[in-house]
């Protein structure tokens, strides 16, 4: 029985709830709701615009409404009378087939009709940068190899510390932050779970991130490259699947090599046989392909893939499998959608179960060393129109996520290329005023 939202409210002191969709570009759109009024939007949703959001839709389109998920709520840890609620878009009394969210859960049905159950966590890597974003808000954080730093770290304790109580207080079982590769950059950890699960937490904790940033007079981004010589911003996604209970890793074979049964592999090929259409999702901006096609950075490397190659527990690949029963697919960068992440990772892992897909052999290759000796490995896309391409040409998979989700998305992506050819950029001023 899904939970009561008025009832929610009148436990917990909640005044206001935030009914919150993410429509194709990640952007979260939310309509402020008082407690009082709660319980007719629980049952009959909350009404947009869809053409005022990133949605193929048009001004003469019928309202949409978010429904409410009333068993994923959040109450505000940071201001307890408010509370997130996750919502699924509906037209027209049907799903709207392309809104994240209604794609991820319908992969995720997909996925339990054949019994499987897929468990994920994010590692979302975010810049802690002045207001105006221009650069890294700690003038002393300038060490060539700040990962870890000790005294970086504290210099933020105030709002690690104030975000991973948070988390704490929420449940989620955070079990590790640290200052990451680049100067100004922080990831924080916490227990993975059921995919829609961490989609939505993966989705609060980008608002609670920012919100506690701007709290602090700071300003944090997610953008996948944000510095040219610095680290950009990844979102490494651990992936496991286990049967319908939960009770069993279907992935794991501890005799088997890497720990990966057959299952673990042909999902593992289905995401091999995809990576090209797959980075059109996970590497979702212009700015994306800055980061897996960027150059060594200041620390020495930009731990990002650029080809589509796997290995054991070796960081320069695209994915690794550090320990039996999961890999990590390290694809995806900060611009992911939540819920496209983990919806494109079920789907082109089924796939790869239906078609018995072979992953190929792995490589012990150091990418970032010798990358060039793997003269026969498909690379990664060079920019997002490449991107939108192979999506387009990998007719398996744009069948396998949803035609209308892909039209929609090919679209509204193709669109904003379009914008962004057409601006004149300083580069461009720089280099050919004089020609």
């Amino acid at each position: 029985m899904t939970t009561s939202l008025s009832a929610f409210a009148q436990e917990r002191g909640v005044k206001y709830f935030m009914i919150s969709f993410t429509d194709l570009f990640g952007a979260q759109r939310a309509k402020l709701v008082p407690a009082e009024a709660i319980a007719d939007m629980q049952e009959n949703g909350a009404g947009f615009a869809g053409f005022a959001t990133w949605l193929d839709l048009t001004p003469a389109h019928p309202d949409l409404f978010a429904m409410p998920d009333g068993d994923a709520a959040i109450q505000l840890p940071w201001k307890p009378e408010v509370a997130w609620v996750p919502a699924d878009c509906v037209m027209e009394d049907k799903p709207v087939a392309q809104a994240p969210r209604v794609v991820l859960k319908t992969l995720i049905d997909q996925a339990s009709a054949k019994g499987l159950r897929v468990k994920t966590g994010v590692e979302a890597e975010f810049f802690l940068v002045t207001p105006d974003g221009k650069r890294i808000s700690d003038d002393f954080d300038t060490a060539v190899k700040p990962c870890y730093d000790q005294q970086a770290v504290m210099r933020r304790y105030d709002v690690i510390a104030e975000i991973c109580d948070h988390m704490l207080a929420l449940g989620w079982k955070p079990y590790q932050n640290d200052h990451e590769d680049a100067n100004g950059q922080f990831e924080m950890n916490w227990e993975y779970d059921d995919a829609l699960a961490t989609a939505d937490k993966h989705s609060f904790f980008k608002f609670m991130v920012r919100s506690i940033a701007e709290k602090h007079g700071l300003r944090a981004t997610f953008m996948p490259k944000p510095f040219t010589d610095l680290t950009g911003n990844g979102c490494h996604c651990h992936v496991s699947v286990w049967n319908t209970d939960g009770s069993q890793n279907a992935f794991a074979d501890k005799q088997a090599p890497f720990g990966l049964s057959d299952k673990g592999k042909t999902f593992l090929g289905g995401i091999m046989r995809h990576g090209p259409a797959l980075a059109a999702i996970t590497n979702p901006t212009v700015n994306s392909y800055k980061r897996i096609n960027a150059p060594r950075t200041t620390s020495g490397a930009t731990w990002a893939p650029n080809a589509i190659t796997w290995t054991g527990n070796n960081r320069t690949h695209m994915v690794r499998v550090p320990g039996p029963g999961r890999f990590e697919l390290r694809l995806p960068d900060g611009a992911a959608n939540p819920y496209l992440l983990q919806a494109v990772i079920i789907a082109a892992g089924l796939s790869g179960m239906e078609t018995n897909a072979d992953p190929g052999p792995h490589s012990d290759l150091n990418m970032y060393v010798d990358g060039h000796r793997a003269t026969d490995t498909p690379r990664l896309p060079l920019n997002l129109l490449d991107a939108l391409r192979a999506l387009e040409r990998d007719e398996a998979f744009c069948a396998a996520i949803g035609p209308e989700f892909v039209s929609a998305y090919l679209k509204k992506k193709r669109e904003e290329w379009t914008s962004y050819a057409s601006a004149i950029t300083q580069w461009e001023r720089d280099n050919t005023l004089d020609v």
